[in-house]
């Protein structure tokens, strides 16, 4: 293999994870806003099991490539502040995520297209924790 050959790759794994990224927040941030209250024209009944599954699939593409980045440089990470502060990030985001999507307020948007109170307060979580993560993890080379 030539000396160029790892450098590629990982690479290929950066893009591969910044993509993923832009999947995850740019179908998380729209349908955040929409249970949040914005764009009320909007039929959130319609764009939410679409847009939650477009980031569902954004969300596994950048856990995959993250694994691969990290593995370049566990040991440099796994001290790393910004880093560490991403990683709980995305468990909150999480944790919101399955209380959202276990909740009766997603059963009642996805059924009836109403949004309850207890998922526009989630909504607004979910979007304060994705940008905070997003932000974590830009300062990861910085620190």
């Amino acid at each position: 293999m030539r000396s160029g050959a790892p450098q590629r790759s990982t690479c290929f794994v950066n893009a591969a994870h910044i993509l993923a990224i832009g999947l995850l927040v740019g179908a998380i941030l729209p349908l955040d806003l929409r249970l949040a209250g914005f764009f009320r024209k909007v039929p959130a009944q319609i764009i939410a099991p679409f847009l939650s599954r477009a980031a569902g699939i954004g969300l596994a593409a950048a856990i995959l490539t993250g694994f691969g980045l990290f593995s370049v440089r566990a040991v440099e990470y796994a001290a790393n502040p910004a880093f560490l502060a991403k990683l709980a990030l995305i468990g909150f985001g999480l944790l919101n995520l399955l209380a959202v999507h276990l909740g009766q307020g997603w059963k009642t948007l996805t059924t009836s297209g109403r949004i309850r109170p207890g998922l526009r307060f989630s909504a607004a979580l979910s979007a304060a924790s994705w940008i905070a993560a997003l932000l974590a993890g830009r300062w990861i080379g910085f620190l």
